[in-house]
């Protein structure tokens, strides 16, 4: 199973932190090069393909912007591990593939551990501390959403096996 270094933040991380609104007229990429420099100054330089962020309460909380799940995939980051998040937030990460874990508390999880996420069980293993990160299990529809790249490849593959047994 693959590891994840991890970025550790802190409670209410809003949507104007992750795409703020005075760079949403350019194109995505420039709006990422933005993604939570108000509060971790170089994350869009530093952030890695693979990474996860580890965040407290209401991650995502704020405006409905899509942008700010899309910054985040963008940059390469694999999954959020959070005590909450915004509801709107939560159904846009999933609709792009970005997987989401909701864990009561993220004690123990310090900024550069190594974790690795079973996404069938919710299973998350700090291999710093051997310490088993007990989170939330996804319901089978999100897990598969993610399987399938996002909402559009799984509404599309839904409907083509649709197509296949019961054709026109």
């Amino acid at each position: 199973m693959k590891s994840h270094r991890v970025w550790l933040l802190g409670n209410d991380i809003d949507t104007d932190v992750l795409a703020p609104g005075a760079f949403m007229k350019g194109s995505i990429e420039e709006l990422s090069k933005h993604c939570l420099e108000a509060i971790e100054p170089g994350f869009a330089e530093k952030v890695k393909t693979g990474d996860v962020i580890v965040a407290g309460q209401n991650f995502g909380a704020g405006s409905s912007r899509e942008q700010a799940a899309l910054v985040l995939k963008l940059l390469g980051i694999e999954a959020i591990i959070a005590q909450s998040f915004g509801g709107i937030f939560f159904r846009n990460a999933f609709n792009i593939a970005l997987p989401l874990f909701t864990v009561k508390s993220i004690q123990g999880i310090s900024a550069g551990d190594q974790l690795t996420i079973d996404i069938e069980t919710s299973q998350i293993l700090n291999q710093n501390t051997g310490q088993k990160v007990i989170a939330e299990t996804l319901p089978v529809h999100l897990v598969s959403i993610v399987r399938s790249g996002g909402l559009i490849p799984h509404l599309q593959n839904r409907l083509a096996q649709q197509q296949k047994h019961h054709p026109q």
